[in-house]
């Protein structure tokens, strides 16, 4: 990897690559740590600026307001102790490299919550949504706008927290997708002891940034928006 670093040479590398199944990485927490800790410090170490991407999942939920860059992280997941490792790799070798956590990513490529939820309502008419959750959905295209942005500034050093501006609950979220898209679902709230899964979810995602060198993402509603049309735009065009 550090010769393939080498041949481009970029001024600076966005790593989005990662271990994301949540659930997996309990059982197979050495192969998530390769790709969410390793992975990162080889990059980190290869040259040039790292702006690597983070979780929400560093932290253990249990605080009652927003979490902001400089809380104590307790990680509670396999997933999250190995994106802490990634992390503090990534810190450990300078203070150029910029760890950006972000929460509830949802966009036009790829399987998402907005389209698990469309799907839910077409095939079922009815869904159950967990609403002891709080986070910040994200929509990637306006994230992927604020990593460039990081990746130029080169005193944008250390941690930076971005994600939608606002929060709401994965019952909110569900909520504000049948309603902005007209999609007719029989929506119910309920609790995340419901749907008890391998890894423990944080009861409190919600990310707030303090950095004034950070930009600041519009509001989750927006996002929800702009998704909407671009949804709409990919299905027009085939």
């Amino acid at each position: 990897m550090t010769s393939a670093v080498s041949d481009i040479a970029p001024d600076a590398i966005i790593n989005c690559a990662a271990w994301t199944d949540v659930d997996g990485a309990e059982e197979h927490e050495a192969e998530a740590l390769v790709v969410n800790g390793d992975g990162p410090n080889v990059l980190a170490l290869a040259g040039p600026r790292l702006i690597q991407v983070s979780t929400d999942y560093v932290f253990d939920g249990n605080k009652q307001g927003a979490y902001v860059e400089s809380d104590p992280t307790a990680p509670r997941s396999a997933y999250g102790r190995t994106k802490l490792a990634g992390e503090l790799n990534v810190l450990a070798a300078g203070d150029r490299h910029s760890i950006v956590r972000t929460a509830w990513l949802f966009g036009v490529d790829g399987a998402n919550f907005v389209e698990t939820m469309l799907k839910l309502a077409v095939d079922r008419g009815a869904v159950s949504v967990v609403d002891d959750q709080r986070g910040c959905p994200t929509n990637t295209a306006h994230l992927a706008e604020a990593l460039l942005d990081i990746s130029l500034d080169s005193g944008a050093g250390g941690i930076h927290h971005c994600a939608g501006a606002g929060e709401t609950t994965w019952f909110g979220f569900a909520k504000e997708i049948f309603e902005r898209t007209g999609t007719p679902c029989d929506l119910t709230p309920t609790t995340s002891d419901q749907f008890v899964r391998p890894a423990p979810r944080p009861a409190n995602s919600v990310l707030e940034a303090t950095r004034s060198d950070t930009p600041i993402l519009p509001a989750w509603t927006q996002g929800l928006d702009d998704y909407i049309e671009a949804r709409k735009t990919v299905e027009e065009q085939g």
